[in-house]
């Protein structure tokens, strides 16, 4: 049961990284036009609530970019624990 949750958790996790990726690419490809692309728009809604969590531990003068890398070294630290963990319990 302990190793199903803690797959699940990791997959969860794993779908975040890869849309703070996503994001970050486009953020780089459609420049200023990414707030009218739909898929950035997608994964601006799925990683809404952690950004806003790191963004809210973080000095108020910390830019859009520091608070994506921030979350982003979080969700991959979070990730490389969790696969820690599954292996050992």
């Amino acid at each position: 049961m302990s190793q199903f949750l803690i797959s699940a958790l990791r997959a969860i996790v794993e779908m975040l990284g890869l849309c703070l990726i996503g994001q970050g690419m486009l953020y780089v490809i459609a420049g200023r036009q990414r707030a009218g692309n739909r898929v950035y728009q997608l994964f601006a809604l799925i990683t809404r609530a952690p950004r806003r969590i790191v963004a809210a531990v973080l000095p108020r003068s910390a830019g859009g970019g520091l608070v994506g890398g921030s979350t982003f070294a979080i969700v991959l630290i979070l990730w490389l624990g969790l696969a820690f963990v599954r292996k050992f319990v």
